[in-house]
């Protein structure tokens, strides 16, 4: 059996003030760091093998927190960078819903349809995201992996692990940190945690946003 323990990157200024991010390279803000350390903390009894993140400095700074618990390095994986908004990104939502009306009104009710301008589709992150695992479990069969990504390419993983297609999307929350564990056992994806985030309980925090 082999484990896979996925986490979303903490919070950034982008998140709190909802713009889109992409493969703009945006750093944990102070809140995003310290949901970062309760993380590790909170997986620092669980055994990891190894560790794997998205380039994007978000998610190795929020694996780096979770890795130094194991003494393991973290390696990038280009598999797990974010999803290229192209266009959108670096733009606040109200603009985009402004600017591109029709598009995020797909993207709200068909995102499986949507090619970003300039950027890239939920299947094509979907389909490199899946690459960059099975790269993974080669590697270490039998082992705990730790990988830290996007809310996006966790979402993609999440719905083919459990044998759903992009159009559930939606239906697949991450907060900032979540941990998502998943055991692979013969060719079955079984679910142990979706979206924990209890590390973050002694935190203030508002209702759930899907951003």
């Amino acid at each position: 059996m082999t484990r896979i323990i996925l986490v979303r990157h903490g919070e950034t200024p982008w998140n709190k003030d909802k713009i889109f991010r992409g493969s703009v390279d945006i750093p944990l803000n102070d809140t995003g760091r310290e949901e970062a350390r309760l993380a590790g903390e909170w997986l620092k009894g669980e055994k990891i093998d190894a560790a794997y993140s998205s380039p994007l400095s978000r998610a190795m700074e929020t694996a780096e927190n979770i890795a130094r618990h194991h003494g393991v390095m973290v390696q990038k994986l280009e598999g797990l960078a974010d999803l290229n908004y192209g266009d959108w990104q670096g733009m606040p939502l109200a603009e985009v819903k402004e600017k591109y009306t029709e598009l995020y009104r797909q993207w709200e009710t068909m995102p499986q349809n949507v090619r970003f301008p300039n950027g890239e589709t939920l299947e094509e992150v979907r389909v490199r995201a899946l690459a960059a695992v099975d790269t993974v479990l080669q590697r270490h069969p039998d082992q705990n992996i730790l990988l830290a990504a996007h809310r996006v390419v966790n979402k993609v993983l999440i719905a083919a692990f459990i044998g759903l297609d992009n159009s559930h999307f939606w239906r697949i929350g991450q907060d900032t940190t979540a941990v998502n564990r998943f055991d692979k056992v013969g060719p079955i994806w079984n679910i142990v945690t979706i979206n924990d985030n209890c590390h973050l309980r002694t935190m203030a925090r508002g209702p759930y946003i899907d951003f």
